[in-house]
């Protein structure tokens, strides 16, 4: 199985990166509905917290694109789609739900990097300790140092950029809900998603690169090589997304619908009180 898999992985070394690429986000998205389906909103909640995790292993990886003339760092790909799960919990399930994703998100990513540092806290085996039938273990730790030592400024600044940029994306999705009603689901997808983005990589820019950096960068290489860097990946990923943040109504259990349904007659409530104020 081992070199099976290993044979694949060697395959898509050889494929485009934009071809990989579409793959993940393909596979991100229909989880995602598939999750709904199976396992309703607490489906989507261990979604969002396997997502948030994976997110901060995969940026340890950079990748070369065709499109983009310098290195990215990978794991855009499969943060954005946790604001696709915060937009169908805000519209199917409701504002505590989508906050509740959120903390649970919060709470994965700062229970795994307590977990690992813990486990890297043991130290490493000697040839000698180890001898031949435990040989296989000693490059681990120096392979999991690189994937899970923490960087407490960039660990810091990702929790806080995701805090507020999913709070943000509630909120915006509720504000443009409130203004147009039960239509244009793709409008307040869209937006609530490509405005908390920028928020997103703005604040995790300054407090990385600038605020808790040795050598703070300048400000142009922030806004338009930190900040711009992958926002308009985003951007795309937002657009990408809208198809499947209209089947997640079809692949609604049975069970869920009634809450769904008592939503939309407190939202339109609030349309009505809007307007007339």
């Amino acid at each position: 199985m081992s070199l099976s898999l290993e044979g694949f992985i060697t395959i898509m070394n050889g494929w485009p990166p934009e071809a990989v690429w579409a793959i993940m986000a393909l596979i991100c998205f229909s989880t995602i509905l598939i999750m709904l389906r199976f396992f309703g909103a607490a489906g989507i909640y261990v979604y969002m917290a396997v997502a948030i995790v994976i997110a901060n292993i995969q940026v340890t990886k950079a990748v070369q694109f065709n499109v983009y003339p310098n290195p990215v760092a990978l794991g855009t790909v499969v943060f954005a789609s946790t604001y696709l799960c915060t937009d169908i919990l805000t519209e199917y399930y409701g504002r505590a739900f989508a906050r509740r994703g959120l903390w649970i998100g919060f709470a994965a990513l700062s229970l795994s990097t307590v977990l690992m540092t813990l486990t890297l806290g043991f130290a490493p085996m000697t040839a000698e300790q180890a001898g031949q039938d435990m040989a296989w273990a000693l490059p681990n730790h120096d392979a999991m140092m690189a994937l899970f030592k923490p960087a407490p400024a960039l660990l810091v600044a990702g929790m806080t950029s995701y805090i507020i940029s999913q709070y943000n994306d509630i909120w915006v999705y509720l504000l443009v809900r409130r203004l147009t009603g039960v239509r244009f689901l793709w409008l307040r997808n869209n937006a609530s998603t490509m405005v908390s983005a920028f928020i997103d990589n703005t604040i995790f820019s300054i407090l990385a690169w600038v605020v808790f950096a040795p050598e703070p960068i300048g400000l142009k290489p922030l806004f338009f090589t930190f900040i711009l860097g992958t926002y308009f990946e985003r951007v795309f990923l937002a657009i990408l997304d809208t198809p499947f943040m209209y089947l997640a109504r079809w692949c609604l259990p049975a069970s869920d619908s009634v809450p769904y349904e008592a939503e939309w007659a407190e939202a339109r409530v609030a349309e009505r009180r809007f307007v007339r104020l």
